[in-house]
């Protein structure tokens, strides 16, 4: 469960559906979330945005420190309890509806989903649907976890039983460019301590910490310490992305 929630805000259950913050042992996969909002707030939305399939709203909260106006969009009644009642702001609310089913007030500046469309059954469609509701010149941002470095090597998909679908950097490409005028695919990577973590198992270190018995104390250390700016975006080849980011225009 989270943590020190705030007074009259029920804490949300890890499940592995979504992301949490406030759980210590999550950090690594929130920050990883994070950075991709904070990217996206920092350096390409403003204007009317909807964060679809928002979760527990952090996201949402992050967008609305720069775009006139946010609406986060989940259909879990206990997320979308929590997400109005934590995340308040004049420019920020909240909506209870299937991403399929949300228009309210399109045409939209920019459209966020964020690692739900390999949730997903009919992705294709959806990925129309977004296209539909941006103005001229708005954004989809259409993110997914690389299949190539979340499953084991060779498999369909990762164990995850909540993705009816993992894709390659290829695979995501195809889905993604017939639904927009253009698409721009950028990957996440590990960037800084990350980095240097990457460097350190390559050279052993997962051999070195069980036999020295530094595996708790190290993590229980490390993993809370990771920020998003230990990870980055760039483009570049993407098989070895973390995640895949479109960026897909009408």
């Amino acid at each position: 469960m989270q943590q020190n929630q705030p007074a009259g805000v029920p804490p949300l259950e890890l499940t592995g559906e979504r992301t949490l913050p406030d759980v210590p042992e999550e950090n690594y996969w929130f920050r990883r979330h994070l950075a991709v909002y904070r990217w996206i707030a920092a350096n390409r939305v403003g204007g009317r945005v909807v964060d679809m399939a928002c979760g527990e709203g952090y996201g949402a909260a992050v967008l609305a420190q720069t775009a006139a106006s946010v609406v986060g969009v989940d259909a879990n009644p206990d997320a979308h309890d929590h997400a109005r009642l934590r995340y308040r702001a004049p420019n920020l609310s909240f909506a209870r509806a299937l991403v399929e089913d949300f228009d309210t007030g399109a045409p939209y500046d920019a459209i966020v989903f964020l690692q739900t469309i390999e949730h997903v059954h009919e992705p294709e469609r959806l990925l129309r649907r977004f296209a539909e509701l941006l103005r001229p010149g708005g954004m989809a941002y259409v993110s997914t976890p690389n299949r190539l470095t979340l499953a084991p090597p060779g498999a369909e998909k990762s164990g995850n039983p909540w993705h009816l679908r993992e894709y390659a950097p290829g695979e995501y490409a195809s889905l993604v460019k017939p639904a927009f005028g253009s698409v721009e695919l950028l990957g996440l990577f590990h960037a800084r301590k990350l980095r240097l973590h990457e460097v350190a198992l390559k050279a052993g270190w997962d051999r070195v910490h069980p036999a020295l018995r530094l595996t708790k104390p190290f993590y229980e250390k490390f993993v809370p310490a990771i920020s998003e700016r230990d990870f980055e975006l760039r483009g570049g080849p993407l098989d070895r992305a973390l995640d895949l980011i479109a960026i897909g225009r009408p």
